[in-house]
């Protein structure tokens, strides 16, 4: 004769089966969804602006330094967003300006003629992968020959 703890083990198994086919379930109608959207990208004004760093000796220095190397890609995240379920997804930032603190170490991306800027998003689904999506659209932009000249008080 079963005992009550194999029958609650016996319950617990068969609950857990069933709560792993319902996953599946819910990642399988996930999966395959194609996420991707137009996207229109549209850049007014492009400053960059060469700030002193007081941090101490840059012999001395703890800070980590990008390497830019032609070959490689480099990407940066300039701003991000949470959008929560019902939402409206339409993004339309007018005098946008960047969220994150973005440093050129040395000189390499004042006048570079390739700065592309994409707009790419995680979808946080029920169960399964955390997939990367990319918009269909990109801007491509120089940046300037030289930096903003700020006023020194």
């Amino acid at each position: 004769m079963n005992t009550v703890l194999s029958r609650a083990n016996s319950l617990f198994a068969f609950s857990l089966s069933v709560m792993a086919a319902l996953t599946f379930g819910c990642f399988i109608t996930t999966a395959f969804k194609d996420r991707r959207v137009p996207v229109n990208i549209h850049v007014a004004k492009v400053m960059l602006k060469n700030v002193d760093d007081f941090t101490g000796p840059r012999e001395r220095s703890d800070l980590g330094f990008i390497t830019f190397d032609l070959s490689s890609l480099n990407q940066v995240v300039l701003w991000d967003k949470i959008i929560l379920r019902g939402e409206s997804t339409v993004l339309n930032m007018r005098d946008m300006k960047s969220k994150y603190f973005f440093f050129d170490d040395g000189n390499g991306l004042r006048a570079n003629k390739n700065i592309t800027l994409t707009l790419s998003w995680n979808v946080v689904p029920n169960a399964g992968i955390l997939p990367l999506v990319a918009g269909n659209g990109h801007v491509s932009l120089p940046f300037p020959d030289a930096y903003e000249t700020t006023r020194s008080y």
